[in-house]
This record gives C-alpha cells, structure tokens and sequence, in this order.
C-alpha cells in the first residue's frame, strides 16, 4: 500500500474544512480535521501530522496563540490559512513560529502547491533526500511509494514508517530507541522484539536473500541502517 502524507485541517468554519479535506483528497493526502484548539492539539499528539494548515479564528482560543503551543508539541509545518489579511497579523504569526500564511479567500491549487513546498523543506530540513535507490530497490520519500525493480511494494503503514527513517540517512546508523520512538511514539514500554518481527518482514519483501540482507543492515545490540548502494556481503539473523 501507498503510505500517505498526513495534514491536520483545523478550522471552525465546516465547509471550509469539507473544500480543503476535498482538494488534499485529490492530490492523495490523509486528511484529519479539528474545529477548535482544544481538539487540535489532541489531534497534534495522536496523528502527529507532517502539516497542519490552521485558521486563526477558533471558538475557544485565538489562533496566534496555538502557534507556539503546536511548534512546542510537534514537529509539523504550519501553514495559516486565515481572513487576517493586515501585515500586522501575519508578520505576529510568522514570527510565533508559523511556516507560511496564506490569506482567505484562497485557492485549492495555491494551497496544495503550498502543502508541497513544505514538504519538500521537511525533506531538506531533516537532511534527507527526495529519493534513493539500493540495490533494485527505490524508495520514494515524497510520494512515499517503494519499488523493487520496476514494481511497487505493498508495505504497512509501520513497514513504511520504519523504512523511510532509514531512507532519510542511508549509510548512517539509527537506534532502535530512535526508530521506536517514531513508529511506536504511544506505547509505554518499547520492545525491540517488535521492531525485529517487522524488519524480518520488510526484508523478506525487499531482499533477494532475507538471510543474508544487502540493503537493510543490521548493527548488533545498536539499531539498523539502509546500506547506500546495497554495499557488504549481508549480515545474516536480526
């Protein structure tokens, strides 16, 4: 499966939440929707969404103040989307942490546009790359697709989300702390025993030999590492 990039929409005004869950549809995003502050910062710590595109005329809270609260709490890209068209009000918003600001009435194309404008910052920003390919293997972090020579891999969305860290710093080893922490970020205790059982099964999805993996390394006791250019013979076991 396709794993899609997650935009949080929070605005009180329903059918401006319907025109934006709708365009983000078409261009193949997961949309999630809050109609105030209180639900929106729920929302923040449950779906950890890479954008959230927010209006600044809530019910129970003004917008500029969940500015800072939502850069404090996650790492989303904040894209305003407010009828707060005075200088005053946007260069507030910038300089409380907000990403962009686009004013309303807007158009769907500008927005999307916008939307992938951030994530490609995202992408630049954390050091990654926009795409790579190991072996047979290409692994496409903007459009968040996995091929093996030519035809596309159906991964989980746990699969993926484990993959794509490693994809984001090929050679470079990460944790499994680091790794749980990302995939698992709710469960109380992190057992690494989990993380094994889903990399035996991506690499039985990915390698020529799951037995002896040329892409998906692994460092004993230390994490796992996506070795660039498929380098090394393959370690055999976890």
């Amino acid at each position: 499966m396709k794993t899609r990039h997650k935009v949080l929409i929070v605005d009180d005004e329903p059918h401006i939440r319907r025109l934006i869950h709708a365009a983000l549809a078409r261009a193949d995003y997961a949309a999630v929707e809050a109609e105030n502050a209180r639900e929106a910062l729920r929302l923040l710590r449950e779906e950890r969404p890479e954008i959230t595109i927010l209006d600044l005329g809530l019910p129970d809270r003004d917008g500029l103040e969940l500015v800072p609260l939502t850069k404090q709490q996650s790492d989303t890209t904040l894209i305003i989307v407010s009828a707060r068209d005075a200088t005053e009000e946007k260069v507030a918003a910038l300089d409380l942490g907000a990403d962009d600001y686009l004013t309303k009435p807007f158009d769907t194309d500008e927005l999307l546009a916008r939307v992938r404008v951030a994530l490609r910052n995202r992408m630049t920003r954390e050091g990654g790359v926009p795409a790579l390919t190991v072996g047979d293997v290409t692994i496409d972090l903007l459009a968040r697709t996995v091929t093996r020579a030519g035809r596309e891999v159906h991964l989980t969305p746990k699969e993926y989300a484990v993959l794509a860290q490693l994809a984001r710093f090929p050679g470079r080893v990460i944790t499994h702390s680091q790794i749980m922490k990302q995939v698992w970020p709710h469960e109380a205790e992190h057992h690494v025993e989990y993380l094994r059982v889903l990399v035996r099964g991506l690499r039985q999805k990915l390698e020529a030999d799951p037995q002896r993996p040329r892409i998906i390394g692994n460092e004993l006791g230390i994490g796992y590492r996506l070795r660039a250019g498929g380098e090394g013979s393959g370690i055999a076991g976890d």
